[in-house]
């Protein structure tokens, strides 16, 4: 491998990181990967862990359901079991994260090739890819979902493919399943707009090629890794935008068996041809939008070399019902996405944060425009269609609140959505829209539509009715003082002005704050009138 020193972080170097930080678990005892593995990880997505508390699994000693024993590791949640492990990998806290993918789009780095590699230690091709035990039976591949899959999948994946009229390549994320040593099926996206990958695959078909050409690519540099999720515009090639996150050029080297280039430090390497003729079943497999995804044709290919690094780790993303990895992936990777389409691309400047609702099926089901106060109503509204057409597959509700709102309190949202909207003018539906990624595309593939509201302030408003934050600083310290359970405050945990208050009654409030009530009933009696009737508003001020 060249010796020129890197510039950017391998796995290996992004576990070390974790490691030091106290989010990674290593976990040493016996592990089957096709029941116990995934469940394992899966608890603490499940068990009422917040979402801080989440770390990356390491298994060293995995066997399978036959107990065959696998000598390379596996990780689980090690690019984004939580932000902090996202940021970590994006060597940036996750509020710049947004301006560093914002560079990287702006100011791609072309990579640099190598001849020595260190995907390039190990390499099976030709009869090491036959029989039970060798070829794909030697990776230690887990099973994502026991009880529902039909197979080990590989989920953790940069799959390369290339525009055989541009030669501009592609890096996607899709899932394969295991189907003999030799073979496996691949199911690239056929959503709405279609994926890079699949756009490949129909250009390969319609120029009568037999076979297309294909690398799929376990355990890139996290830079890199962080492509195949991240939805770029069709034609750029993601190993440039990686070079640009790492503001240095990314190491690639020619594969052994495809015109293809792939990733020097990946961990390991599958190379093949995806059949362009044929289709197979494949499936059932739990996705991430919550379903299982049930069986159907997809695309074939024969492995044609497996090379890997001398003591690689195999990755393997955590998915199905959010929250998981994989919803922490888009979150973090769509929310700036939407923010700059709707700041930068629409112009519309009063949208301070776009936040996709985590927990719920899909993730891009529920997005929330969080907004300026005082933002004109035709903003607001541009806003949210702005964001429920921003992609093919998302927005299937969208809901606009205004800042001191947190999108992430579901009681929050339905409080703005009971207070501050009004059905016949704030609630307006969008039909004709296409299913994209669900469950409901099993079964037919009926139109969708979108549901858009307007939750936000009309008016100005009276304070929220809680103590005001000192004094519940104050309060806390003493609940914690007497040893009391742990809290975990929850937005809003202290009232504050919504712009209907006056500087008199912050003077009246601290009066009664601080014992001196009696002096506001002196006042208030040189207020009284006749004529009036009870309930009249009083404006001290006026």
């Amino acid at each position: 491998m060249t010796t020129t020193p890197r510039p950017y972080r391998d796995l290996h170097d992004h576990l070390d990181a974790l490691r030091e930080a106290g989010l990674l678990v290593t976990v040493d005892r016996r592990i089957d990967k096709d029941s116990e593995l995934h469940p394992l990880v899966r608890w603490q997505f499940v068990g009422g862990i917040d979402e801080k508390d989440r770390k990356a699994f390491l298994f060293t000693n995995i066997v399978d359901g036959l107990g065959r024993k696998y000598d390379i590791p596996v990780v689980v949640g090690a690019i984004a079991a939580n932000r902090e492990i996202y940021s970590i990998g994006m060597r940036a806290p996750v509020a710049d994260i947004q301006a560093k993918w914002d560079n990287a789009i702006a100011h791609p780095i072309k990579p640099r090739v190598v001849e020595k590699a260190a995907c390039h230690d190990v390499i099976h091709e030709g009869r090491d890819l036959v029989g039970e035990g060798n070829g794909l039976d030697r990776l230690p591949i887990p099973v994502s979902t026991p009880g529902f899959d039909s197979a080990p999948t590989l989920t953790a994946t940069n799959v390369v493919t290339r525009d055989p009229a541009t030669g501009v390549q592609n890096m996607g994320t899709y899932r394969c399943a295991l189907k003999a040593p030799d073979r496996l099926v691949v199911r690239m996206a056929t959503r709405v707009g279609g994926a890079g990958g699949y756009q490949h695959y129909l250009a390969h078909k319609k120029r009568g090629d037999k076979e297309m050409p294909c690398a799929i690519v376990l355990g890139c540099p996290p830079a890199v890794a962080f492509m195949g999720p991240q939805k770029l515009p069709a034609g750029v090639d993601e190993i440039d935008v990686a070079g640009g996150l790492v503001g240095a050029p990314i190491d690639i080297v020619k594969a052994r068996t495809v015109d293809l280039m792939v990733p020097a430090e990946s961990e390991v390497v599958i190379e093949g041809f995806i059949d362009t003729e044929y289709v197979e079943p494949e499936a059932p497999f739990g996705e991430s939008h919550g379903h299982v995804a049930l069986e159907e044709f997809n695309m074939p290919m024969r492995i044609t070399a497996i090379t890997r690094r001398a003591k690689p780790v195999i990755p393997s993303y955590i998915s199905q019902v959010a929250p998981s990895e994989s919803s922490v992936i888009k979150r973090v990777a769509y929310e700036p996405l939407f923010l700059a389409h709707l700041r930068d691309g629409l112009g519309v400047k009063g949208v301070k944060r776009v936040a996709l609702h985590e927990p719920l099926t899909g993730l891009l089901r529920v997005t929330t425009i969080v907004c300026e106060r005082g933002m004109p109503r035709t903003e607001i509204w541009r806003a949210l269609y702005g964001a429920a057409f921003f992609k093919g597959d998302c927005g299937k509700i969208c809901i606009a609140v205004n800042d001191d709102i947190d999108p992430d309190n579901a009681d929050a949202l339905l409080w703005a959505l009971a207070y501050r909207s009004n059905p016949v003018h704030d609630v307006r539906t969008v039909d004709s829209r296409g299913q994209g990624h669900g469950p409901k595309r099993e079964h037919g593939g009926e139109e969708d539509s979108t549901l858009l509201m307007d939750a936000t302030m009309k008016s100005d408003m009276p304070p929220l009715a809680l103590p005001k934050k000192p004094y519940m600083e104050n309060t806390k310290k003493i609940w914690e003082e007497l040893g009391l359970p742990a809290l975990r405050p929850q937005s809003p945990w202290f009232g504050y002005s919504l712009g209907d208050w006056s500087p008199a009654w912050d003077k009246a409030a601290e009066n009664a704050a601080t014992g001196h009530y009696l002096e506001n009933g002196r006042i208030s009696l040189q207020r009284q009138r006749k004529g009036l009737v009870p309930e009249t508003k009083f404006r001290p001020d006026e």
